[in-house]
């Protein structure tokens, strides 16, 4: 599973680097994520080892997440996340940090339902050669309202953040976002749940860029997706 997100000012050290806790941060809600999908429960991280901080990501530039399972017992799993940083206008990529993380299904959740397999890792590549981008996040209660559900603004918030990665690393240049064409939102997410936002090109122009963005929720639990949110952004490029 590889997912993408942005470093902004407010992540960074004073070296306008990405600091280490919020790397980890990001390294372990990928194992959150990856651990939830084999498990099929609530899990919880037991362990995190094998760390490597290789070299600092910039402020401004996207990094991007992967997370493979190595190992996976009855109810626990280890899994190995990447982390490597791309500079969006030149497309030059480092590898910044590794770590594994053994995450644990909580006893209350009973066993695995039979017959759930190892996950089928999401790429990002697509076939018409345009670019595109995965951004994964986890419902907290301070992305909800007062019923629990998912809040329009931080929703349109990741889609942005994906419309906008996808943009840039289809022309490598600075693009701002110009006008939202239409969004419909078709169906709640829930606090605890697995957000993902999929962006892809599907238009580009001398200066325009437009990207059509969904955004699905995953129970941890059950595997169950529920396609919430369609949209398509139009970036424009800047000098």
């Amino acid at each position: 599973m590889t997912v993408v997100d942005m470093v902004w000012p407010d992540q960074s050290n004073h070296h306008g680097t990405l600091f280490g806790g919020a790397a980890l941060a990001m390294l372990d809600r990928m194992a959150f994520m990856m651990g939830s999908k084999a498990l099929r429960g609530s899990v919880v991280t037991a362990a995190v080892g094998q760390l490597n901080f290789a070299a600092p990501a910039p402020a401004g530039h996207l990094v991007e997440c992967r997370a493979t399972v190595l190992q996976r017992g009855r109810r626990s799993v280890t899994i190995d996340t990447r982390l490597v940083a791309e500079d969006l206008l030149s497309g030059a990529r480092t590898d910044c940090l590794s770590g594994e993380f053994v995450m644990v299904r909580q006893a209350e959740d009973g066993e695995p339902t039979e017959g759930v397999g190892a996950p089928v890792p999401v790429g990002d590549a697509e076939t018409s050669g345009l670019a595109s981008a995965l951004v994964a996040e986890i419902v907290f209660p301070g992305h909800a309202n007062h019923r629990g559900l998912l809040h329009g603004g931080p929703a349109m918030e990741w889609m942005a953040k994906a419309g906008f990665v996808a943009a840039t690393r289809q022309v490598r240049r600075t693009v701002v976002m110009a006008a939202s064409e239409k969004l419909d939102f078709r169906a709640p997410a829930h606090v605890g749940e697995v957000v993902e936002v999929r962006a892809r090109v599907v238009g580009v122009g001398r200066r325009s860029v437009q990207v059509q963005v969904e955004m699905w929720a995953e129970a941890p639990s059950t595997g169950e997706r529920r396609h919430c949110t369609s949209g398509r952004l139009v970036f424009v490029a800047v000098e």
